[in-house]
């Protein structure tokens, strides 16, 4: 700013645009830049008058000046003695012509001439100028003074132009019916609108419009008509500058109600005092008194409490957001219902992406076009576009699909223009009213009932953007539906983007409600000031530019979009916790890291604060537990392996800091892997890993390795996880140059409360275990830490999880403090029980607590707007021991829990020992509280922990589970059984659709109380309401053990008696029927379902239960039946009559007994089921060669398939023992009886192929890792066979014979039996000429791959169709064992030519079985490191071949063969067409291609 004046011009008029600007800084003493902007817009004098505050914030001046600046204009224009310029210009505007504006514009902008020449010159005639806007001045380079100028001199010439030549007639006819002379009387009397005082009321305090018609209504009824008529005339003369005159055709007919509205939407705030000031006038002083009497009540601001006033709007703004605080998180979630919105209005609306918005209800169609408000929001963040009518449904499955809470919904509730179709038309408000609006009102409903507004941590927004005029408004109706789904208005706030908007909107509102909105609104800050104050505002807990590492030691920037689409995942940046305080010496980060600290060594989770504190003072430790390098080793070892994804299981007891260490491991390999913690486990599995390739791939050319924390999943979740995970970054795999770099290291956190024997029970390179026992060295770290603590903190003794770290996890520590904080305990107070629930779900639910919302319920408390600890204070005998976190899953809320797993179990002990209150009696009290019970999200996660309290069983030593819960099994054993059955009645009443809690129940009874037929009723309850294969398995198995107990009491009291055996086959055919039901609904059950999680059952691919339990109830059944009489086991002969009898060829009535009623009776019911008992024999023989395929062609699960194995192993040795142990006597058969002996000797051969399971293909392949001799016998009992039997029964026995045959050379190439590779191949052809292509079994075209298989030198065309033969055929009948599971490869292909270029599995492990652990050899299978290893290399043919499309080919001169990669690892992505080459295995369902390289 140039020179300063000393004076200024006596006129305003006349001051040029330095006299203003040395006004503002000399008088109203504003800062200069302010008075600068005045001067670049040329605002002279002249000019300045015709401001308002409108105009002075539009030059981009703050509020607060701005609203200074306006007061002291005020002041300037009321001692201005010039003038108001007359216009000399015709009534008519519209019939200007250009020159006639540019001669009314000279005198105006007599200093500034160029602004009238430029109109001139743009032919801006009358009409044109009656059409401009202050944006159409600035288009024409003329500045905001002058334009404004202008625009303020040209509506107060429209203003005198209002009146039509027929308004003036009506208004002459009644002026002439009025007394002249009394005319002027009453106006020497009354005073002047002008002399009248018109105090600008608070709008707190204003009269409400209803009011103020009703009062002057209420005056003008009492006037007489000829005063009425009067008072009308001199309503239409009264003028002023700023208000024009009420046109006379307004007036005229209007009775006094219709003329008071009039007057009050025409004078606003100032309808009363021109009332008073016309009543004067017609003479009717006494009526004029009482209204001035009534006004009176009115309180006047001064313009000190104006200016501060507008000055508090933008500490409102943040208090209303805040709830008195500097950050936005005291509200879980915000909901922002806004209107049609202009391009200049979106600039300034960024921060709707601070907010952590839940919906967005959007009412402008244009809104996701470019410059639209939802399409500027996408350019920064995620959200999903909905429509209201997706709302509707269950809950949970709207939450699911519309992927709510994890990202912003933003809804569409009038059209969509973004998108052509009539559906998304804008519709006026009558269609719209008919067609939408009972589908926003849903929504509304919807949003309403969220857990974070019942509960007050929800805050809905009304933006307007643009003015709402009437009640007749979707967006209105919107605001009545809020009104109506609420309780409460206070969580309900209004922005408006000006004060004209906010009038209106506030007169709908109080017309409609009766209410003033005033307290909750903000009308008054620009949408610049407001978009301003709201991103000044908290939380800052995060850097403002977060990094990811890349390749090459770089970094990347982690853009907040791209955050948003990593739901599931908590980033942990290179920068964490950098650049967010400012200043890191000073108060306010010490009491944010004081508090930090605090809270974690009292017991909660740890935070990456705690170790960037540590980072920032060397001198401070962060206590390491002693596994820290050895799991920092494992890891680092897994980086260079080969595998894509690994799983690093850590074992540990309950609150020993595993996974406080994992994290800490994560944070110091934070620059080498791009690092992240599963935070949600709600997802489908394949959206978790389609979000960790995401993360691997942001911002990078290369894909970077990605470390990730899962803490504490089922172990079926963590496999199918980790298998998905595994199948995405091999899907990716080699398409990238680096790729070393595409792997995932998984880190599972495992609590389990015997953590070394599963150490034991996994591969030891791939896990460790972690123990609540500490090592010297650990704890003379806890008792430096404590010293540090000392210094910095108050009572430090009082962090309970780190003293009980400190004491080495002492017992008599932990029971002391639970008995001196339980002293007085009453079970009657409302924070005794509360304190009694949470003791027993943390000892039986880990990681469990209970909803800080839900507590507020319990003791009739809410926190609404303000953060007060009211439920600690309400549990403060007991609040040593809680702790409020939070609880990332279902859209995020807080949760009240206690510090420590051992604190809760002390607390129960304690609670037994000196209250005699039992974990029952707590589990009873749970059940009868019916607050816990009622549908909400937060509730139903509480409801959940209570189901897994009831139901879920830990895992033995071993693989096996207990038979019940923990609680289950402690109530037992210390109260019996019907206090057990008391708590599973009132569950199952409570849990009415959770199946698994009668399942339970049924278990419970069976096993324990041997209540059979009652606890079939609840297995048939469980499957009535849920029927899978799991609840029917139960009925299976509870008929399983009704057998079993009725045949252990009939050995007890040794009775046979007939009837019993009727009751005990009946049970066995109800138990086989169920067993075999569920085995065909697991054999339908392959479609992914979502998961139960109440459930109690594992999840795999395929089931065995049914098969096994129908083996192991069969033979149940063969066991009763040697105890009849005629059929005793013990005598040789009656045992041949039993089994002759099963296998049908001797019938009931033939078999040899003793006549007598009881045999009689024994028969007849044998006669009665004989149809079932000849089932049972061929059934069992089905079952077993149906498990052996399984076994021998599918890899197997450890954990389950080893006790189904074993259990099938013991019945099949049964089963060896009944039915294929020929009899002595038949060996004592005549020599010279050559036919029978021939007989014979084929039922000796094929009694030992069956005994030696080597009657079946899957059985003789089970036999390459078995003895050389037993194999001999094998192919000498199938020449035999296949010599003598019939040729349609010889078919199956030469594919049997000519594998035998290859099974045997694999042990001894030069056996006798061995047929040579010639001979077996013309048997193998004759095969195949009767089987054709169409076989029922795949046997003979795997025979046919082997055999045929091309060499270098020679081409076998008909392979293709022998593939196709053994796909087809291996898909048809055994494709339900293939589901989820991968096939085994029993046979390689070698370097040697004939018989010797196959090479078992079994002979490639014997090289290492010296030297190698069998679980760490079956680990380099798994991971196809096995390939590396000479022994293998050096006997196995590489195989060269294409990979086109992603399919895999072999490749033989022109003979092209298709191969199925055994790892999906081998195959890059973009379907590129390369060489590859690869090792070659033989499965069942065709060649496997091991080992992929590319040639390149």
């Amino acid at each position: 700013m140039s020179g300063t004046h000393c004076e200024l011009p006596d006129q305003v008029t006349k001051w040029t645009t330095k006299d203003v600007t040395h006004w503002l800084t000399s008088k109203v003493r504003v800062h200069p830049t302010f008075a600068d902007k005045f001067e670049k817009e040329d605002v002279c004098g002249e000019f300045l008058l015709t401001f308002e505050k409108k105009e002075i914030l539009e030059m981009g001046i703050k509020h607060g000046p701005a609203v200074k600046i306006t007061r002291y204009l005020e002041k300037l224009k009321k001692e201005e003695k010039g003038s108001e310029m007359e216009s000399r210009k015709p009534c008519l505007i519209e019939q200007w012509t250009k020159e006639e504006v540019y001669e009314w514009l000279l005198p105006l902008v007599k200093s500034n001439k160029q602004y009238a020449e430029k109109l001139l010159q743009e032919d801006v005639s009358g009409d044109c100028l009656l059409c401009f806007e202050k944006k159409d001045f600035k288009d024409i380079d003329i500045r905001i003074g002058p334009a404004v100028h202008i625009l303020k001199n040209l509506d107060k010439l429209k203003e005198k132009m209002d009146l039509t030549t027929d308004q003036q007639e009506g208004m002459a006819q009644a002026k002439d019916e009025v007394d002249s002379k009394k005319l002027k009387e009453s106006q020497k009397v009354a005073p002047s609108t002008e002399d009248i005082p018109v105090p600008r009321l608070n709008s707190q305090v204003v009269l409400s419009k209803r009011k103020q018609v009703k009062q002057v209504v209420s005056l003008l009824e009492e006037l007489p008509k000829e005063d009425f008529k009067k008072f009308q005339v001199f309503l239409h003369d009264k003028n002023n500058e700023k208000k024009r005159q009420i046109p006379w055709c307004k007036l005229e007919g209007k009775d006094r109600v219709d003329t008071a509205k009039l007057m009050n939407d025409h004078y606003d705030d100032q309808a009363i005092p021109v009332t008073r000031e016309l009543l004067h006038q017609i003479n009717q002083h006494q009526l004029a008194s009482t209204l001035e009497a009534q006004s009176g009540q009115l309180m006047c601001y001064s313009e000190e409490a104006e200016l501060r006033r507008d000055a508090n709007q933008g500490e409102k703004l943040k208090n209303l957001l805040t709830c008195g605080g500097n950050s936005l998180d005291n509200y879980d979630r915000f909901v922002v219902v806004v209107n049609k919105s202009s391009p200049e209005q979106v600039q300034h609306l960024q921060f709707l992406t601070k907010l952590q918005l839940f919906c967005v209800l959007d009412f402008d169609p244009n809104s996701n076009i470019p410059q639209g408000l939802c399409h500027s929001y996408k350019e920064t963040r995620v959200a999903n576009l909905h429509y209201p009518s997706q709302y509707q449904g269950e809950v949970d499955s709207i939450v699911t699909d519309l992927n709510l809470y994890r990202q912003t919904s933003w809804v569409f509730c009038n059209g969509r223009h973004d998108i052509e179709s009539e559906l998304n038309m804008e519709q006026d408000y009558k269609t719209w009213w008919k067609k939408s609006c009972r589908d926003v009102e849903q929504l509304v409903a919807f949003i309403c009932h969220c857990d974070f507004f019942n509960y007050g941590r929800g805050l809905i927004i009304f933006l307007l953007l643009s003015s709402v005029d009437t009640d007749k408004d979707p967006f209105f109706e919107t605001y009545k539906s809020f009104l109506k789904y609420r309780e409460e208005e206070n969580n309900i706030i209004t922005i408006c983007e000006s004060t004209s908007t906010y009038t209106k909107w506030k007169e709908l509102i109080v017309e409609k409600f009766d209410y003033d909105i005033d307290p909750l609104s903000i009308y008054e800050l620009t949408l610049n000031q407001v978009n301003g104050t709201v991103m000044a505002l908290g939380p800052f807990s995060q850097s403002r530019s977060k990094l990811l590492p890349s390749s090459d030691s770089s970094a990347v920037v982690l853009k907040q979009k791209d955050e948003d689409l990593l739901t599931a995942l908590d980033i942990l940046c290179l920068n964490q916790c950098e650049n967010v305080y400012e200043d890191e010496s000073g108060p306010e980060f010490q009491k944010f890291r004081k508090q930090q600290e605090e809270d974690f060594y009292r017991g909660g989770k740890v935070k990456w604060w705690n170790f960037y504190f540590c980072d920032k003072d060397s001198k401070k430790t962060f206590v390491k537990r002693d596994k820290y390098q050895n799991v920092m080793g494992i890891i680092r070892s897994q980086r260079v392996s080969r595998n894509t994804c690994v799983l690093l299981n850590l074992f540990h007891h309950p609150g020993c800091g595993a996974t406080t260490l994992v994290m800490h491991v994560m944070w110091e390999l934070r620059k080498e892997f791009r690092c992240a913690v599963l935070k949600d486990t709600t997802l489908p599995k394949e959206d978790v890993a389609a979000q960790i390739i995401h993360l691997m791939k942001l911002e990078s050319v290369m894909p970077s390795p990605v470390l990730l924390l899962m803490d504490d999943l089922k172990e079926t979740v963590t496999d199918d996880l980790v298998n998905c995970i595994r199948k995405a970054v091999e899907d990716l795999g080699n398409s990238n140059v680096n790729t070393p770099n595409c792997k995932v290291i998984v880190l599972n956190c495992v609590r389990s409360h015997s953590p070394k024997e599963q150490y034991k029970h996994h591969n030891s390179t791939q896990c460790q275990f972690i123990t609540a026992s500490l090592s010297q060295h650990e704890q003379e770290e806890f008792d430096k830490k404590l010293e540090e603590l000392q210094k910095t903190h108050d009572k430090p003794e009082n962090f309970y999880t780190f003293m009980i770290m400190k004491s080495n996890f002492d017992q008599k520590y932990i029971k002391d403090l639970a008995r001196n904080t339980l002293k007085n305990f009453d079970i009657d107070t409302e924070d005794a029980k509360l304190f009694a629930f949470l003791a027993l779900l943390s000892t039986y639910v880990s990681e469990s607590g209970i909803a800080l919302s839900l507590c507020e319920d319990f003791f009739g408390v809410k926190m609404t707007r303000y953060p007060v600890d009211c439920v600690l204070d309400k549990m403060k005998v007991y609040s040593n021991f809680l702790i409020i976190d939070r609880v990332e899953e279902c859209g995020g809320y807080k949760r009240l829990r206690i510090l420590h797993h051992s604190i809760a179990d002390a607390c129960l002990e304690q609670l037994e020992q000196g209250y005699n209150l039992m974990a029952s009696d707590i589990t009873m009290l749970m059940l009868h509280c019916d607050l816990f019970f009622r549908n909400a999200v937060v509730k139903d996660k509480l409801m959940l922990s209570i189901v897994h309290m009831l139901i879920s069983r830990r895992k033995k030593d071993g693989n096996e589970r207990e038979p019940f819960s923990p609680l289950i099994d402690k109530i037992h054993q210390q109260q019996g059984g019907q206090t057990v059955q008391d708590i599973f009645v009132k569950a199952s009443s409570r849990f009415s659709q959770t199946a698994s809690i009668p399942q339970a129940f049924a278990r419970y009874l069976c096993i324990n109380e041997r209540d059979f037929p009652e606890a079939l009723k609840w297995a048939e309850k469980a499957r009535n309401i849920t029927e899978n294969p799991y609840m029917i398995d139960t009925i299976g198995q509870v008929y399983k053990s009704y057998l079993k107990s009725n045949m252990d009491k009939e050995k007890q009291e040794m009775s046979h008696n007939p009837d019993d055996l009727d009751t005990n086959i009946h049970l066995a055919i109800n138990g086989i029927r169920a067993f075999q039901r569920a085995q065909d609904q697991w054999d339908n059950f392959q479609v992914d379902k979502p998961d139960d999680q109440s459930g109690d059952f594992a999840r795999k691919a395929y089931n065995i239960y049914g098969h096994v339990g129908v083996i192991e109830v069969s033979f149940l059944v063969f066991e009763i039946l040697v105890r009849v009489p005629f059929f005793e086991e013990c005598d040789p002969m009656k045992k041949k009559y039993f089994v002759s009898f099963l296998k049908g060829s001797i019938p009931i009535g033939s078999v040899h007994k003793d006549s007598s009623p009881v045999n009689d009776h024994f028969a007849k019911i044998i006669k009665d089921h004989e149809p079932f008992l000849l089932h049972l024999k061929p059934n069992v023989k089905e079952k077993f060669d149906f498990l052996n395929c399984y076994f021998t062609y599918t890899k197997g699960n450890f954990e389950f398939d080893t006790v189904n194995y074993r259990t099938v192993c013991n019945h099949f040795k049964k089963y060896v023992e009944l039915f294929c142990t020929a009899p002595g006597e038949l060996r004592k058969v005549n020599e010279e009886n050559t036919k029978l002996k021939d007989c014979l000797r084929i039922e000796e051969c094929r009694m030992y192929l069956e005994k030696n399971e080597a009657d079946t293909f899957s059985g003789i392949l089970q036999h390459l890792d078995r003895s050389a001799y037993e194999m001999e016998k094998i192919v000498e009992c199938f020449a035999f066979l296949q010599q003598t039997v019939k040729q349609k029964q010889n078919i199956q026995v030469k594919i049997n014979y000519i594998l035998a045959n290859v099974v045997l050379y694999t042990f001894n190439p030069k056996s006798k039996l061995v047929k040579s590779y010639k001979q077996l191949c013309v048997l193998l052809q004759e095969a195949l000429q009767v089987v054709g292509h169409h076989y029922h079994l795949p046997d003979p075209y795997f025979l046919a791959v082997l055999f045929f298989w091309p060499t270098l030198s020679e081409e076998n065309s008909e392979i293709r169709t022998y593939l196709n033969a053994i796909r087809n055929s291996s898909r048809t009948h055994l494709s339900k064992l293939f589901y989820k599971r991968s096939t085994i490869a029993h046979l390689y292909l070698g370097r040697e030519d004939g018989l010797k270029r196959l090479v078992s599995k079994a002979s490639l492990d014997k090289n290492f079985l010296t030297n190698m652990p069998r679980d760490k050899l079956a680990q380099l299978w798994r991971n196809g490191d096995i390939f590396q290893e000479k022994d293998i290399s050096g006997r196995l043919l590489r195989v060269s071949g294409t990979m086109e499309q992603g399919d895999v080919f072999a490749n033989y001169g022109r003979l092209k063969i298709p191969v199925n990669p055994a790892r999906k690892s081998g195959i890059r992505g973009g379907c590129s067409t390369e060489k590859i080459s690869f090792y070659l295995g033989f499965a069942i369902n065709g060649p496997l291609a091991y080992d992929i390289q590319y040639q390149n």
